[in-house]
């Protein structure tokens, strides 16, 4: 049974298996999470992520953590918000169940999402939390050997939105 929870944090300094990363398409490091993440790993992530050839929206690529708590990063490419008509979100749920495919393949029982393409992609976060607990909730029902999942919010306000759609029914 895969546990889901949310809260506000700072994925760099999340102790599980693996955190995702919300990278951009060349995975060499950018702004938001993605430039934390590539800050806090160190220049080894940034020569490795070099060697992968990027990656396109909804994909998602492995690699190690570095000095991350983390041992694994997992990069993901979200869509940049146009209005939901130009496929977006389709590819943000491939970006979920990517990530979560690559973390089952791999072995990885416990991971942190960072809030997808909300920050500069400009998602709207209550499209996008909607997308991201839907698909994780869906994945979890399936066979997988994933034990955590947790959603890490850079803002209270986001926080509000996932621990809004993950609170039991009733």
């Amino acid at each position: 049974m895969t546990r889901i929870e949310a809260r506000q944090g700072d994925i760099t300094t999340e102790k599980l298996d693996a955190i995702v990363n919300a990278a951009n398409p060349t995975l060499l490091g950018g702004g938001g999470v993605d430039g934390a993440i590539h800050r806090v790993a160190g220049p080894q992530l940034r020569a490795e992520c070099a060697t992968l050839g990027g990656c396109r929206a909804g994909e998602a690529r492995l690699t190690q953590g570095y000095r991350l708590p983390a041992p694994h990063v997992i990069h993901t490419v979200g869509p940049v918000w146009s209005g939901g008509t130009k496929g977006e979100p389709d590819l943000l749920r491939r970006c979920y169940v990517n990530a979560l495919d690559l973390a089952d393949h791999h072995g990885i029982r416990h991971l942190a999402f960072p809030s997808i393409s909300t920050g500069a992609y400009g998602y709207p976060i209550d499209q996008a939390a909607r997308i991201a607990t839907g698909t994780v909730r869906a994945y979890a029902e399936g066979e997988t050997e994933i034990e955590l999942v947790r959603f890490v919010c850079f803002s209270a306000e986001d926080l509000a939105v996932y621990q809004a759609l993950l609170k039991p029914p009733g």
